[in-house]
């Protein structure tokens, strides 16, 4: 598998999905992960949070669903191949994003996702006759997707940005 490419945008086609949303692992060198990674799964098997799990393809992805990243770099440690950028560098530029289906804008008090947030940066804006609205302060926003599983109604997406 190593040797063939992946046609992403012939993949794209047929699932509708676009792949480059979704995050594959933190420091990822994502515009060549799917030609150099070799599907060995050391980096499943090296997840102590036990949140990377077989995507698309059968590459590996992180699975919010289950926890958080805690950004402890043994995926890549563990990788045989040249896949990731040094640990000194920003882990992803994925952020959080809040959908319509979240119990907040649904005039349902819930803060379970600011409840999870270490860097604050899902944030309660007050308002006159609703809940309190959540907003995500990007700047602050780490993607580690603590946020995610704790999240009733599935509304909060780990997005590249």
């Amino acid at each position: 598998m190593a040797s063939q490419s992946i046609n992403i945008s012939r993949r794209q086609l047929f699932t509708r999905k676009k792949t480059s949303e979704t995050p594959h692992l933190p420091w990822a060198k994502e515009d060549r992960f799917t030609d150099m990674c070799t599907q060995c799964g050391a980096c499943i098997k090296n997840c102590p949070e036990h949140i990377i799990q077989i995507g698309d393809g059968g590459f590996p992805v992180v699975g919010f669903q289950k926890g958080e990243c805690t950004f402890c770099y043994q995926c890549a440690e563990v990788c045989p191949e040249p896949l990731f950028f040094p640990k000194h560098e920003p882990a992803w530029t994925a952020k959080a994003s809040i959908q319509h289906t979240c119990l907040a804008k649904q005039n349902v008090e819930c803060r379970s996702c600011g409840e999870m947030c270490e860097t604050q940066a899902i944030r309660f804006k007050l308002a006159v006759g609703v809940v309190a609205q959540p907003y995500i302060e990007s700047e602050d926003c780490n993607g580690c997707g603590a946020c995610v599983s704790v999240c009733p109604t599935d509304a909060i997406q780990i997005k590249l940005t």
